[in-house]
């Protein structure tokens, strides 16, 4: 089987070059030797490769920067995925595309499942979701993953932020009522890897790592392991604040809970509780 991953250096790509290298031929694209902003010259691209099956792990993730420069994030989130799609379509391929929790309103404290109504609240969640309906529409062969919060020692995210920033201060105000499931880049990795042998693994599915938290719950859990591990001298106090003490460009969903049951009944891939996968992403950090 001949893979082609999109995005390869990025924070989810570098964990799937290692979770999918030894499930056949891997060819890896990354942003600077393709050009994602032209649509013609990927599909030609992806005639050239042939590839069987198509992971992309590209995706325009800045999410406040995208109220502002809507075409790139739509370009990137809505037009490229369609290109794949096309291609797949087209060629018998198959395609594993990666979305967001933020498709939704995040009102209410229930688990979003598949079956939800979306209704994102910015640009990047509006192209999010534009990217998902392009591959449902081709009508290819496809498996759409909406996960949340993700996190790993590569690329930029939260802890990383987190880290960064406690070296320097002694008090952090962090948002306090938005609720979600930090998702480990590896876990992600190796569950992706587990489903590209499964062909009837089809359609959208939630995959986050297990349990809740909030965004200062889990700057506290950053802080408290990564002391405990010797990553830091001591922890920040953690000032509790409201998305409304914090305004930001785009407006970011309350209720980021997503419910994953329907892929641990169908295909038995559950993730562990997000807890542990930070404990063992920054015990990482240290080897």
């Amino acid at each position: 089987m001949k893979i082609l991953l999109l995005g390869a250096a990025g924070q989810l790509g570098r964990e799937l070059k290692r979770s999918l290298a030894t499930q056949g031929e891997l060819i890896t694209c990354e942003r600077r030797s393709l050009d994602l902003n032209n649509a013609d010259a990927l599909a030609d691209t992806l005639k050239s490769l042939a590839p069987d099956l198509i992971v992309n792990a590209a995706a325009y993730t800045a999410v406040d920067k995208a109220e502002s420069d809507s075409a790139t994030a739509f370009m990137i989130n809505a037009t490229v995925p369609g290109v794949l799609a096309d291609y797949a379509k087209a060629h018998g391929a198959r395609l594993i595309h990666y979305s967001t929790d933020y498709v939704f309103n995040g009102s209410g404290h229930a688990a979003w499942n598949e079956h939800s109504t979306t209704a994102p609240l910015s640009v990047y969640g509006q192209s999010k979701l534009a990217g998902e309906q392009a591959i449902q529409a081709s009508g290819c062969r496809h498996l759409i993953l909406r996960t949340s919060w993700v996190f790993g020692l590569h690329g930029s995210n939260f802890m990383k932020t987190m880290l960064r920033l406690a070296r320097d201060k002694d008090e952090l105000g962090i948002i306090d009522d938005q609720y979600g499931a930090p998702t480990w880049t590896r876990h992600l990795a190796d569950a992706t890897a587990m489903l590209a042998t499964r062909p009837e693994a089809h359609g959208l599915y939630h995959l986050a790592n297990a349990g809740e938290t909030t965004w200062a719950g889990y700057a506290e859990a950053i802080f408290a392991e990564a002391t405990r591990l010797g990553l830091l001298d001591k922890a920040p106090h953690v000032r509790r604040i409201t998305s409304a003490d914090f305004p930001l460009p785009a407006k970011r969903p309350n209720n980021s809970r997503l419910d994953c049951a329907a892929l641990a009944r169908d295909h038995g891939i559950t993730l562990p509780d997000w807890r542990i996968a930070l404990s063992d992403c920054l015990a990482d950090a240290i080897h």
